[in-house]
């Protein structure tokens, strides 16, 4: 499976309105994207959880991708306090069909909690070097969630898959639950690579990375999604 993620919380050169994001993820979809991953902004282009703001969002990027299923970030960015992220999940109108929650924050569980309550699947957000890989395989509902989002923070391309294979290590293999292995940066397309051979899911977008493999200035996200596409390929 391979996921745009066209924004995440970069402030500059990525799509922020709901219209944007829309036509992102479709030029995204055409070139073999098959799953998104966004986070909705404010008027200021601040990532945010407020129910308008994710119906907004969501509602738009359905209308352009039908045929796509499409989550959302619940990052501690967005809304410092766990209760009240959970408190803006349980007033969303429109639903993602699935949302990240990253195990190294605090009050993940509370947060999955008002997700599963909302019947929105999780995407497991677990950070190397973090410590989050045991918390999350320790947490009961481990087996429940949609995928394990395996993102790798170092940024140094050289030493950035080895990270990744330490964090596969820590989280084991003992979970029946897909992974999708990603970098970014630096790491971006090491990460990828390893991905690919392992027969990993991946993803790729302007949140993971602003250039090509061959570090030049990727045009938009479907440049990103086109290459993995073709690293893809049989």
């Amino acid at each position: 499976m391979l996921q745009v993620c066209p924004n995440g919380s970069r402030a500059e050169g990525v799509p922020t309105s709901p219209d944007e994001i829309a036509a992102a993820v479709r030029a995204a979809v055409d070139v073999g994207a098959e799953d998104a991953h966004l986070h909705p902004k404010d008027d200021a282009g601040a990532d945010t959880l407020e129910a308008f703001r994710v119906a907004e969002t969501v509602t738009a990027v359905r209308a352009a991708t039908p045929s796509i299923r499409v989550g959302v970030t619940t990052g501690a960015w967005t809304e410092p306090d766990p209760v009240e992220r959970a408190a803006l999940i349980r007033s969303w109108t429109v639903l993602p069909d699935h949302a990240s929650v990253n195990f190294h924050e605090e009050g993940a569980e509370l947060v999955a909690e008002a997700l599963f309550e909302r019947g929105v699947a999780i995407e497991a957000g677990v950070f190397s070097g973090t410590g989050a890989a045991e918390r999350f395989l320790r947490w009961p509902h481990a087996h429940h969630v949609l995928r394990i989002l395996a993102e790798v923070t170092d940024t140094d391309p050289e030493t950035a898959t080895g990270a990744a294979k330490t964090l596969l290590h820590e989280l084991g293999t003992h979970l029946s639950r897909p992974i999708l292995l990603h970098g970014e940066d630096g790491g971006a397309w090491p990460v990828l690579r390893l991905a690919v051979r392992l027969n990993l899911d991946v993803r790729i977008g302007l949140e993971d990375t602003l250039h090509l493999p061959d570090g030049s200035p990727a045009a938009d996200n479907a440049a990103l999604i086109q290459t993995a596409r073709a690293l893809l390929a049989p």
